[in-house]
């Protein structure tokens, strides 16, 4: 696994015009990460519908 301080110690060794290039790539991660579990929680709704759908859950859940 590649620690922080590697991936620091690399961007500091680039010439200032591949900043943006590096916050964009990251953006792009970030977004990625955003996709990827906003998927998973779709993906999964399906299959925990018959435990949430439920008159407990719904009295669980009124008072809040």
């Amino acid at each position: 696994m590649i620690a922080v301080n590697q991936l620091i110690n690399e961007i500091e060794k680039l010439p200032s015009e591949y900043l943006q290039d590096i916050m964009d790539f990251i953006d792009y991660l970030r977004l990625k990460q955003v996709k990827n579990v906003s998927e998973t929680m779709i993906m999964s709704e399906k299959s925990l519908d018959k435990y949430w759908n439920t008159p407990e859950e719904d009295e669980a859940w009124a008072n809040l």
